[in-house]
């Protein structure tokens, strides 16, 4: 059966929305070393690995939302899709501590070759998706509790946001109210990151976009995942409807 690099469900679906998950699975094809990337089953299922828990909240917003739904079929360390093809960390030798043995001698010949077989599918299938009229672009992420040596982080959600603020600013103000949430802006990281997916298929051509962050003891299970969908798919609709955009 011939591999492919992403999964779409779209059939059906005609709300604005746009829901993609890029660290969706921890899946190594066989055709990267045999399907070995030579790092312990217990950290390949780490968030080095992938998203934990993303793919569900995403999936089931989607459904919610009316909204076309894309995700990878392949690691973050086989190559990262929310990387620019230029990007450094495009292909990791090294993640919070654990060394990625097969990655350790990827040259350029090897790092094309991901690109043309992964990355490259996966960009273009978001690219056609986004073209769609009206497209608001939500990417789901989600984080560790706490990385190797840091401080526990306290938030249970993040919204990055760079040069485009106009869906994420009020967001991060309805999410606020929520009494029970701890909120993070840019945070556990920067919105900032050029030539990442949202970057590329959002900023660059003018589509209103957010990223949201959960950390992922906090959707760890399909009912967590279900919850989160329930809880964030009237709010992303309320934000958008107030914005007018």
């Amino acid at each position: 059966m011939t591999f492919r690099p992403f999964e779409t469900i779209e059939a059906g679906r005609m709300s604005r929305w746009l829901v993609t998950c890029d660290h969706a699975t921890n899946i190594v094809p066989p055709s990267v070393n045999g399907g070995d990337l030579g790092i312990a089953a217990l950290d390949m299922v780490r968030h080095i690995a992938w998203d934990p828990g993303a793919e569900g909240v995403a999936r089931h917003l989607a459904e919610m939302l009316g909204a076309p739904f894309v995700a990878t079929r392949f690691s973050r360390l086989v190559i990262d899709p929310n990387r620019g093809e230029d990007d450094p960390t495009l292909v990791m030798r090294l993640y919070d501590g654990t060394v990625i043995p097969a990655n350790r001698a990827v040259d350029e010949a090897e790092t094309q070759r991901r690109l043309a077989a992964f990355w490259r599918p996966y960009d273009a299938e978001l690219a056609r998706l986004a073209r769609r009229p009206g497209t608001v672009f939500v990417s789901i992420h989600s984080f560790t509790p706490r990385l190797a040596g840091r401080d526990p982080r306290p938030w249970q959600i993040g919204i990055l946001h760079a040069a485009d603020d106009r869906l994420a600013r009020p967001l991060i103000d309805r999410l606020r109210r929520e009494p029970d949430l701890c909120v993070g802006e840019n945070e556990p990281y920067g919105g900032h990151l050029p030539g990442d997916a949202i970057d590329r298929h959002a900023i660059a051509n003018g589509l209103p976009n957010v990223l949201i962050e959960l950390r992922n003891d906090v959707i760890a299970t399909e009912a967590d995942q279900i919850g989160w969908a329930e809880r964030l798919a009237p709010i992303l609709t309320g934000v958008l409807a107030e914005t007018g955009l």
